[in-house]
């Protein structure tokens, strides 16, 4: 009986941490969309049309506490658009963010919140 139930735990266990890699892919899938929707909307906010929407990655950084996240796209004239952001405590109810997005090699704005529900 005994074995029964450390296999039965130890499948509960398997699905708990499937569970969680899922659950981790989306979270990062949200956020890489957040920031994407949330840039384009400061630049249209600001005059600056896009190609398309920016396509980000998350790198590796070896903690659940820091968070990088590089976006690029173009605008509409070509130009490289880059944003680059930040994310301390980001394992905390209160990370401390920081956006800076540049279009042709200049600084456009720098911001520690980015889209409609920065406020």
């Amino acid at each position: 009986m005994r074995r029964a139930g450390r296999a039965v735990a130890a499948l509960l266990l398997i699905v708990a941490l499937s569970g969680c890699e899922a659950m981790q892919r989306i979270s990062e899938g949200a956020y890489r969309n957040a920031v994407s929707d949330g840039t384009a909307e400061e630049l249209r906010a600001r005059g600056v049309e896009l190609e398309r929407r920016p396509d980000c990655e998350l790198p590796e950084t070896g903690s659940d506490a820091l968070v990088r996240v590089h976006c690029t796209t173009r605008t509409r004239t070509g130009e490289p658009v880059t944003v680059r952001g930040v994310a301390h405590d980001a394992d905390t109810p209160d990370p401390r963010e920081l956006y800076v997005v540049s279009v042709g090699g200049r600084e456009i704005f720098r911001t520690d919140c980015l889209g409609h529900d920065c406020g």
